[in-house]
């Protein structure tokens, strides 16, 4: 295993399994007499064995010594840091980095399903696990001053992302961590511009972020797919100053690198960027009128998740969703009937077509190819059933839970998503290597046999499952 790889193996592997503990009704005296006699710099405040806050050495210096308190006297309870942050135990330890380094912390506490305490891991431990890891790029995003800054950082993380495809890194982990820097990039510029030009802003506002964004999925061609919601009872003036935050924002990130949205979809522009009842008024203008344009704004909109602000907007929104498809499907019909739509290019004999003339002559565009299918038939079937959070594995996962496809079917669409996504990546990753601009097109010659091989099955089975949301949605009437 490389050294960089160390970053996607789960927390319990590395952590500290000897803590120390102390009870809420503990005295600060008791506290830090056991901290001294250990050596150590912080206790974890427990009850019944949950982890509930920690108090360190500084706590006591600042909290107690320095305000003349009687240690006697107060207890852990009075002076710990709670809530806890704290990390599961099959998280991966980038997941503890970020944690981290997000909160200006030197620890989080690791925990079981049951959120009983069962370690501890800081950031010297991580520094120790590797010498060769993402770690100093999340510290100079959070320490980054400037957009020319931020600028580089984007870069860094593309060129993270070129080292490590190839290096056995799980597709999906690597997904992953382009989401988690990209999301921190994010925070940080909208930390500096308003420390800098909106400290006066708002804070009944959430930016979201839409489409693969939304869903954790970006690779290295992802543009812009953002929106903004605020509450309806803001002032004229509240309304206007959250209209100056995000044009300075969206130009701010395509400064950085970026790119725009061809389709606008970016909360600079007025229709991305409304009150919570102007969505709720336009959402439902798109769900009772499921046109081509409907169809990819509102799927593209259902994917929502708060990079920052309120978070309660989106939490209303799902809500208000899952209620709706629970009585009316006639949106999510149309939905599967565009992922069917997109047929797979396998030829009579098996064959894998490519275009045969223009620009992509030899090649297929992996995404409408097979990806675009897996990605919105599974946001069909989740939506049907209530399931508005996650990305497509974790849809995929929940389906089954709710019944509506068998273990091996889920296994084999989990499969093949992570198999094209990894094609996808790869052929980007070929193309910024050589000086060309990254695409969703994959020439078919450069593959290997055994590649095109299991591109062939990721493609049948993607038919199969075709056939399945033609069946689960009785597309054949739809049809007539």
């Amino acid at each position: 295993m490389t050294e960089i790889n160390l970053l996607f193996q789960p927390v319990k592997n590395y952590c500290r399994n000897t803590i120390a503990t102390c009870s809420l009704d503990d005295t600060v005296l008791h506290v830090a007499v056991e901290m001294r006699e250990q050596n150590i710099s912080s206790m974890v405040v427990c009850e019944d064995k949950i982890p509930v806050g920690i108090l360190t050495d500084r706590d006591l210096r600042n909290k107690v010594v320095a305000k003349g308190i009687d240690p006697a006297v107060v207890t852990a309870a009075d002076i710990m840091n709670a809530p806890l942050i704290s990390v599961g135990e099959d998280d991966f330890i980038f997941e503890a980095l970020y944690l981290i380094s997000r909160n200006n912390i030197h620890r989080v506490c690791v925990v079981d399903k049951e959120d009983r305490l069962i370690g501890i891991i800081t950031d010297s431990d991580i520094l120790r696990l590797q010498i060769h890891s993402p770690q100093k790029l999340v510290r100079d995003i959070e320490d980054a001053q400037t957009i020319n800054e931020l600028k580089e950082r984007h870069k860094q993380i593309q060129g993270l992302v070129l080292h490590l495809v190839g290096t056995g890194v799980p597709t999906r982990d690597l997904v992953t961590m382009i989401a988690h820097l990209n999301d921190q990039l994010l925070l940080r510029l909208i930390t500096l511009l308003r420390a800098q030009q909106f400290s006066d802003l708002t804070e009944r506002f959430a930016f979201i972020v839409l489409g693969s964004e939304g869903r954790r999925e970006q690779t290295l061609t992802t543009d812009q797919d953002n929106a903004i919601i605020y509450a309806d009872d803001l002032t004229a003036e509240e309304v206007s100053r959250v209209k100056d935050f995000s044009h300075v924002l969206i130009d701010s990130l395509i400064d950085i690198g970026v790119p725009a949205c061809p389709g606008g979809v970016m909360a600079k522009n007025d229709i991305w960027r409304r009150s919570q009842s102007e969505w709720g008024e336009t959402l439902g203008a798109w769900l009772i009128s499921p046109t081509p344009d409907h169809l990819m704004t509102g799927s593209m909109f259902f994917d929502l998740r708060t990079i920052y602000g309120d978070k309660s907007f989106e939490r209303d929104i799902k809500k208000w969703l899952a209620e709706y498809f629970a009585k009316e499907q006639a949106f999510l019909v149309h939905s599967a009937a565009n992922a069917v739509r997109f047929k797979t290019p396998l030829g009579m004999f098996g064959q894998i077509k490519v275009e045969r003339e223009g620009e992509h002559r030899g090649q297929f565009d992996v995404k409408k190819s097979g990806i675009f299918t897996i990605t919105e038939g599974i946001k069909a079937l989740a939506l049907e059933k209530g399931i508005t959070d996650g990305g497509t594995c974790e849809r995929i996962r929940a389906l089954v839970k709710a019944g509506v496809f068998k273990q091996n079917m889920a296994d084999d669409l989990e499969a093949s998503y992570n198999f094209l996504v990894f094609m996808r990546l790869r052929c980007q990753v070929e193309a910024i290597r050589a000086g060309n601009e990254p695409s969703n097109y994959i020439t078919l010659f450069k593959l290997n046999h055994m590649e095109k091989g299991r591109l062939r099955l990721a493609f049948e089975e993607i038919k199969e499952f075709q056939e399945f949301l033609s069946v689960h949605f009785r597309l054949e009437l739809f049809r007539r």
